[in-house]
């Protein structure tokens, strides 16, 4: 049964806001989203107001995944302050006879809540592992895809999520083009190809659809892909950040106990600039750093052999070595991946014994290596 968004509008119609006003009229919604059977749109109200909304929210949810033909609901709670409106106000003073006394002088002051404190494991995953990159256009989803290809060459059962909610490039790379169904417990069961358990935001969407998110949106989004997906029993789970060092990369790592982070970057300066900035950030939020990939490292003529360092040479290597940390790594920049990759068969599963997938093993290698007694113990 097809699912329209007036189906969803008319639910809606009927969920009330903390003042009584049906939600239709409480001009607090974006625009509602249908997509075969997939719901996505956000309810946005002050920060000020947020905590009354929570139920709102999980009422409306409710709500809309009881419409028949509905697979899947994904709505976020966005609070922003609104500009001049007041802070929270401060707690209450503490009466004594002898006159007002704030509690701060009674109480010792409580040390802040670590946001990495709402942390948990995702039941069957050993160790969930980020390819993040300062930047786009460096061929982090190629990479991560092939990394991933690299770990379960050496029988690691391994798993795949795209978290680049805004620019999904897993099933393009990877030529799915099904939707995911859902099991008895209503989780989203990841596609099986290449021997891998794969999951990404445009499986639920068309691939022209313009995903104009708001952040809360996108970290509701990547939680439920965490969370809402039969992963199974798996050693390690891949996940291709999007560029960057935003909503996502901070939700992911307050979300699992990250592992480790695999970093990408091109030999130039550009580059490695933001490289810096995604290393600072993960190291930030304590997320171990397993090392700096260069992609594109050089070029080699097809046809004469001749090498060319286009984007320069050896500039994460060097990076690597002054910040410290593993240096997976050098990948070519060559027809051959570019060509894999466009048709959806990654060239580590399509040309097995060739130099390329060779090298995407090596550094699968050194990556498990370092993860070797997380996945031991688990």
């Amino acid at each position: 049964m097809s699912v329209t968004q007036q189906q969803v509008l008319d639910v809606l119609g009927k969920v009330k806001s903390p003042d009584g006003v049906a939600l239709t009229h409480a001009n607090v919604l974006s625009a509602v989203t249908v997509n075969d059977g997939k719901v996505f749109f956000s309810i946005n109200v002050d920060a000020a107001q947020a905590r009354a909304w929570e139920s709102v929210r999980a009422a409306t949810e409710a709500a809309v995944r009881a419409i028949p033909g509905v697979t899947n609901a994904m709505i976020a709670l966005t609070a922003e302050r609104k500009p001049g409106s007041p802070a929270a106000a401060p707690p209450a003073p503490h009466r004594h006879s002898h006159g007002v006394q704030p509690v701060s002088a009674h109480r010792p002051p409580q040390s802040p809540v670590s946001p990495m404190s709402k942390q948990s494991e995702i039941p069957g995953i050993a160790a969930v592992i980020a390819v993040a990159s300062g930047k786009g256009g460096v061929g982090k989803s190629t990479t991560a895809l092939n990394l991933a290809l690299g770990l379960r060459d050496l029988g690691l059962r391994v798993g795949l999520l795209d978290a680049d909610i805004y620019g999904p490039s897993v099933p393009r790379l990877t030529g799915i083009r099904e939707k995911p169904q859902l099991d008895d417990n209503r989780k989203m069961i990841p596609i099986q190809r290449f021997g891998l358990a794969i999951m990404s935001i445009g499986f639920l969407v068309e691939e022209e659809t313009a995903m104009i998110w708001r952040g809360p949106m996108v970290m509701s989004a990547i939680t439920q892909m965490l969370r809402d997906v039969a992963w199974g029993t798996l050693d390690i789970l891949v996940v291709d950040m999007p560029p960057g060092t935003g909503d996502a990369q901070l939700t992911l790592a307050q979300n699992v106990p990250l592992r480790g982070a695999v970093i990408i970057s091109t030999p130039q300066d550009l580059s490695l600039i933001d490289a810096r900035r995604g290393l600072a950030m993960f190291k930030k939020v304590n997320v171990p750093v397993l090392g700096i990939v260069e992609n594109m490292s050089y070029f080699q003529c097809p046809e004469c052999g001749t090498r060319s360092d286009i984007f320069g040479h050896g500039g994460a290597r060097l990076e690597a070595e002054r910040l410290g940390v593993p240096f997976l790594g050098e990948i070519p920049l060559h027809m051959s991946i570019r060509a894999t990759s466009d048709s959806g068969t990654p060239v580590v599963d399509s040309e097995p014994d060739g130099p390329h997938a060779a090298i995407y093993r090596a550094i699968g290698a050194k990556v498990r290596d370092q993860l070797q007694g997380v996945i031991a113990a688990a």
